[in-house]
């Protein structure tokens, strides 16, 4: 078999479905699972919909996932044009040789025509299709109206039988061409129908594997027809199934996000993105769930690719991207979270970036969660005001309060490591047990102190990340509760 070539080729007409990303990821494993090439393909020939910043929006996303394309728009290759707006004289030389050897034909029908034929035909209990009126013109006529600048399609001219193909996740499938009729390749104002231009496409690209929706499925049948007629040998067919909403319709803006875009503003991980995507219905060797990338190529077989529809899981992905998240280095994280805090009004001094971001690591669900646990570190807060600050009345808390001061103010940094924390917190317990303080007079009034609140990152977190002068001042408004 010559080298594997798949394509991913959406239309610029908006940006990144969840879907379409998924079917990207699998052409991305299936090519590097065996060594191919995989192709980027621009369909741009909806003029009035196709706009470039789509087209931007979606190789940003593409990039962002990690999902490279080897040959496409700014990418070079043997096989360009790479955009379909581009690759007008292709198809016009595919038109003439499939006319030259009567495969198709002009039709002069109006559309006045076409709409009436059809209703005749649905009143009658019919499918829809062309009735051939154009196909049976003589010659002189149809030359005669070509030069008279008539308007006009073309058509395919159906070849009786069956259509049948094995694909790759269905298995062997079926068409009647009876139920199809003669279908326009070139449209009247000179565009060119898109089931027509991805068979020149695929061809000219020398594209082995097609996979794709099982929305498409209906279309090969007239894919592998122009195949056929042209004398190229025609790639193998997978449609996978698409993603459904939980609850069982499309997967729609109502459900929540569903563009790649909108996940990666809402601080999911490309890692936790893809490895999601490639759960959905394709199923593993073993009972692992999580896996890179490259793992996820190593490792993916079409054949175990479930034609059962997916169901879109948000409770799945937020738990993926929880993992991913703890998985970070804290000053990756800190990086990530930035935009988030600094869009919050959350500003964080250097050498307090990285503890903070340890410090509420655990907690995220997504990057954008991070304002609401970093606020803590810098907000204004009054522990005294506390709704919890009755724990600031256990016996022996001043003093546990003054040992606290005490070991901050003999640090010589703002901010330090949060071991240094964690082994202050330790030594002033030490002084508290031979004093014959109690645990409950020590922790949950430190944090109170600290923070207002009962609960929050670990307290050597909480004291590491919020700042010598921050502490100190918390403990003087807490001592001065205290005392009264």
């Amino acid at each position: 078999m010559s080298q594997i070539r798949v394509r991913f080729a959406p239309s610029p007409t908006g940006t990144l479905h969840i879907g379409s990303a998924r079917t990207a990821l699998y052409n991305y494993l299936f090519a590097r699972h065996s060594g191919g090439v995989m192709v980027l393909r621009i369909e741009d020939t909806d003029i009035k919909r196709s706009l470039r910043e789509h087209e931007s929006s979606i190789t940003r996303d593409l990039h962002w996932l990690g999902l490279s394309a080897d040959e496409g728009p700014g990418l070079g290759g043997e096989h360009g044009p790479y955009r379909q707006s581009e690759r007008s004289g292709l198809y016009e030389e595919g038109v003439r040789t499939l006319m030259e050897s009567g495969a198709a034909y002009p039709c002069f029908c109006t559309d006045e025509r076409l709409g009436a034929l059809k209703q005749e035909q649905l009143g009658h209990g019919l499918m829809p299709k062309y009735d051939r009126t154009c196909f049976h013109l003589e010659r002189d006529e149809v030359e005669r109206r070509l030069e008279a600048a008539e308007p006009h399609t073309v058509r395919f001219q159906v070849p009786a039988g069956d259509v049948t193909f094995t694909d790759l996740i269905h298995g062997m499938i079926s068409f009647s061409s009876d139920v199809i009729g003669d279908f326009i390749i070139k449209r009247s104002d000179g565009g060119f129908s898109y089931n027509y231009a991805v068979v020149i496409d695929d061809a000219g690209m020398d594209i082995t594997h097609v996979i794709r929706g099982e929305d498409h499925i209906t279309n090969t049948a007239r894919q592998l027809m122009l195949f056929a007629a042209l004398g190229k040998q025609a790639p193998a067919y997978a449609h996978h199934s698409l993603i459904h909403a939980p609850d069982g319709g499309k997967l729609s803006k109502r459900h929540g996000a569903t563009s790649i875009g909108e996940f990666r503003d809402l601080g999911y991980l490309p890692a936790a993105v893809v490895n999601y995507l490639a759960l959905l219905s394709w199923h593993p060797g073993d009972e692992r769930e999580i896996f890179s990338l490259d793992e996820l190529a190593a490792e993916f077989d079409m054949a175990r690719v479930s034609k059962s529809p997916a169901s879109f899981d948000l409770d799945k992905l937020n738990w993926l991207n929880g993992l991913y998240i703890r998985e970070l280095e804290p000053g990756e994280l800190a990086t990530l979270v930035a935009p988030y805090l600094e869009e919050s009004g959350i500003s964080l001094a250097p050498g307090q970036e990285e503890v903070v971001a340890a410090a509420i690591q655990a907690n995220l669900v997504t990057l954008a969660d991070a304002p609401k646990y970093a606020g803590v570190f810098v907000e204004d807060i009054d522990p005294a005001a506390s709704q919890h600050s009755e724990a600031l009345a256990q016996p022996g808390v001043e003093e546990v309060l003054e040992l606290l001061g005490a070991a901050v103010s003999g640090v010589h940094a703002e901010y330090f490591a949060a071991d240094q924390a964690r082994e202050m917190l330790r030594e002033i317990a030490a002084v508290c047990k031979r004093r014959g303080i109690k645990g409950k007079s020590i922790h949950m009034p430190l944090r109170v102190a600290l923070s207002g609140r009962d609960q929050g990152p670990e307290l050597y977190y909480l004291v590491a990340g919020l700042g010598s002068g921050r502490i100190l001042d918390r403990l003087a408004r807490s001592l001065e509760f205290v005392r009264r």
